[in-house]
C-alpha cells in the first residue's frame, strides 16, 4: 500500500474514532445484536439441503406460497375496508353510541388469533351449540343441511380480520381526527356530500396512516402461526416450524423462513414506496372542531350496525364463549400447573417489556445526541424486528446458539472429560431475546415520540448546569417521559403475553406459557380446557386497550387534549 493511501485510510479512520461517542456504539451494538438473527436467515439461503428443498419445492411450497398470498391479500383489504369505515363513522357522523363505538371498536385487539379460532371452533362445530341448537330447530340431520367450515383458508383469513382491523382503525381515526377543517369545507362548498368527501378528500389525506395500518396488518398476517395450525391451513410459517421438528432440518427451515423474509421486506419497501415523497402538513397549530354529519333512520341503523357487528364478532361472542366454557369445565389444572404456566408468562413478559423499554430509551436518546445517517440507519435495523415473524426470528436465534452450545460442550468434553448441556439454547435466554428483537420496534415508537416532543433547549439548559448526557436523560427526560415509558413496556408486556410461533420454538424443556398451554391443549382437541389460559391471556390484552381509548378519547377536538 503507497504511504498516501496508507495516510488516507490513517485519517478516514481518526475521523471515524472521532465521531464514535459513547452512546453512537450503543446505538451500533444493539442494532447488531437485534439483526443478528435476521443475517443468519439470510446466510442460509445458499446452504445446500441434500434434497429436502427440492423435496419442499416439489410437493408443499406452491400451497405455502398461494394460502399465505390468499391471506395476505383477503386479509389485507377486509382490514382496509372495516378500519377504514368505521373510522370516518365515528369521527365525522352522529349516531346513537358513537362515543361507546370509539372504545369499543379496538376490543378486538385483546384477543390473540388463535384464541378466537378456539372460541368459533367449539361454538360453530358440528357438536356445538349452534348446529346442535339449528338440527333440534329444524329436525335436521347429520348430511340435511350445508354449514360452513370455519376450520378452513376462508374461516382463518375470517377470523385474522376480525381480530387485526383495529390496527387500521386506530391509525386512520387518528388521521381523520387531525385533518384540516379548512380543506373539508372547501369540499362541501364544491357540492360534495358526506360519502364523496370521504372517499376524495378525507381517505387521500389520511393514505399514509390508512398504508401504515394496513401494513401492519400484514405483518401480523404473516407472523400468524396459531390460528392456520389449528385449522390445518399450511402457510410459511406453519412450514418452518413442520420442518423444523418434523423432518429435522434446521438448514431447510432456514431457507423457508428466509422465503417468509423476502415477502416481508417486499411489504416494507411497497409502504415506503407508496408515501413517494408526498408529505403532509399542518400549516397551523389552531385546531377547530370537526364538523359532524348528524345520521337519521335507516342511516343511523345502519351505522350502527357496522360498529357493532366487528365488536359484537371480534370480541364479545368469542370472549363470552371462553367464559362459559371455563365455568362449565375449564382447565383441570387451575388450581396446580395452572400458576405455573401464568407466573411463566408474566416472569417472560416482564423481564422482556423492562429490557425492550431500557434498549428503546437507548436507541431513540443516542440518534437525539447523534443525528447521523449512521445511527438513523442503525435504529432503522434495530427497529425492523417486528416486522420479522416470530418464527423467523426463532429460526435465527436457535441456529447460532445451538452451534455455541455445541461447540462449548466439544471443547469442555475434550479437555475437562466433563458436557454442561444446552447453557443457551436450553434456557429462557433465548426466549427474552427473541422477544426483544421481536417487540422492541413498539417501544422505540413511543419512545421515540415521546422523546421528540421534549424541546432541545432543555438539553442545552441542562448541560450549561453540568449535567452530563446520562444525567440529562435520568433527571430531564425520563421524567417527562414516564408516562409514555410505561405504555410501551405495557404494550411489550402484552404481544409477549400473546406470543405464540416463537415461544414454542424456543421454549426450555417443561416450561410452559399461557400461550402454550392453550394452544397444546386445543390442538388435542380439548377446547373447554384451553378456554381457561385463553380467557387469561384475553383479559390481560384488555389493559392495553383502555389505555389505547383513554388517550383517544383525550385527542378528540375540543376535549382538551389538542
Amino acid at each position: 500500500m503507497s504511504r498516501s493511501a496508507s495516510s488516507g485510510l490513517a485519517a478516514m479512520t481518526r475521523r471515524l474514532t472521532q465521531r464514535l461517542t459513547p452512546w453512537t456504539v450503543l446505538v451500533l451494538a444493539v442494532a447488531l445484536v437485534v439483526a443478528l438473527p435476521v443475517l443468519v436467515v439470510l446466510a442460509h439461503i445458499a446452504v445446500p439441503t441434500d434434497g429436502v428443498w427440492q423435496h419442499l419445492a416439489s410437493t408443499v411450497l406452491g400451497r405455502y406460497l398461494s394460502n399465505t398470498l390468499f391471506l395476505v391479500v383477503t386479509v389485507g383489504l377486509g382490514t382496509l375496508v372495516i378500519g377504514t369505515g368505521t373510522a370516518w363513522l365515528v369521527v365525522m357522523c352522529r349516531f346513537p353510541g358513537r362515543r361507546l363505538f370509539e372504545w369499543g371498536l379496538l376490543l378486538p385487539l385483546a384477543v390473540p388469533t388463535y384464541v378466537i379460532a378456539y372460541a368459533y371452533t367449539d361454538f360453530l362445530q358440528f357438536a356445538g351449540p349452534l348446529q346442535g341448537w339449528l338440527r333440534e330447530l329444524f329436525g335436521w340431520n347429520h348430511g340435511d343441511y350445508w354449514f360452513p367450515d370455519v376450520r378452513s383458508l376462508g374461516g382463518a383469513a375470517t377470523l385474522i380480520t376480525l381480530v387485526l382491523y383495529p390496527y387500521v382503525y386506530l391509525l386512520a381515526r387518528a388521521a381523520f381526527l387531525e385533518q384540516s377543517v379548512c380543506v373539508l369545507d372547501v369540499g362541501r362548498t364544491l357540492g360534495r356530500g358526506p360519502w364523496r368527501l370521504f372517499g376524495s378528500v378525507a381517505v387521500p389525506l389520511a393514505r399514509p396512516a390508512i398504508v401504515g395500518g394496513v401494513s401492519l396488518v400484514l405483518m401480523e398476517t404473516l407472523n400468524e402461526f396459531g390460528a392456520v395450525q389449528f385449522f390445518g391451513v399450511d402457510t410459511f410459517t406453519t412450514g418452518i416450524y413442520r420442518t423444523w421438528f418434523g423432518l429435522g432440518e434446521p438448514v431447510a427451515a432456514a431457507q423457508l423462513a428466509a422465503c417468509l423474509l423476502v415477502f416481508v421486506i417486499a411489504l416494507v419497501l411497497l409502504e415506503r414506496a407508496s408515501r413517494g415523497k408526498r408529505r403532509y402538513f399542518h400549516t397551523t397549530n389552531r385546531y377547530q372542531q370537526l364538523p359532524e354529519y348528524r345520521l337519521h333512520g335507516w342511516r343511523a341503523a345502519g351505522a350502527c350496525i357496522a360498529c357493532v357487528l366487528p365488536v359484537l364478532i371480534g370480541f364479545l361472542i368469542p370472549s363470552g364463549i371462553l367464559a362459559q366454557l371455563a365455568l362449565q369445565e375449564g382447565d383441570a389444572l387451575l388450581g396446580t400447573r395452572f400458576l405455573d404456566f401464568a407466573g411463566n408468562s408474566l416472569l417472560l413478559a416482564t423481564v422482556a417489556a423492562l429490557i425492550a423499554v431500557a434498549l428503546a430509551v437507548i436507541l431513540s436518546y443516542g440518534v437525539r445526541l447523534d443525528n447521523t445517517p449512521l445511527t438513523r440507519t442503525a435504529t432503522r435495523i434495530a427497529a425492523m424486528g417486528y416486522a420479522i415473524p416470530g418464527s423467523v426470528v426463532a429460526v435465527g436465534i436457535l441456529i447460532p446458539f445451538a452451534w455455541l452450545d455445541s461447540t462449548l460442550n466439544a471443547w469442555l468434553n475434550a479437555h475437562y472429560g466433563v458436557i454442561v448441556g444446552l447453557i443457551f439454547s436450553g434456557s429462557a435466554f433465548i426466549l427474552i431475546y427473541a422477544y426483544v428483537v421481536r417487540f422492541l420496534a413498539v417501544s422505540f415508537n413511543a419512545v421515540e415520540a415521546s422523546l421528540g416532543k421534549v424541546t432541545p433547549s432543555m438539553d442545552a439548559a441542562a448541560r450549561t448546569l453540568g449535567q452530563s448526557a446520562a444525567g440529562t436523560l435520568k433527571r430531564v427526560h425520563t421524567p417527562l417521559m414516564r408516562g409514555s415509558l410505561l405504555a410501551a413496556g405495557i404494550l411489550v408486556f402484552v404481544d409477549v403475553m400473546k406470543e405464540l410461533p416463537a415461544t414454542i420454538i424456543l421454549r426450555p424443556f417443561n416450561f410452559d406459557t399461557l400461550a402454550v398451554r392453550a394452544h397444546s391443549l386445543a390442538s388435542d382437541e380439548r377446547l373447554a380446557e384451553a378456554s381457561t389460559a385463553s380467557l387469561a391471556i384475553v383479559a390481560v390484552g384488555i389493559i392495553p386497550v383502555i389505555l389505547l381509548s383513554l388517550a383517544m378519547r383525550r385527542s378528540r377536538p375540543g376535549s382538551g387534549g389538542r
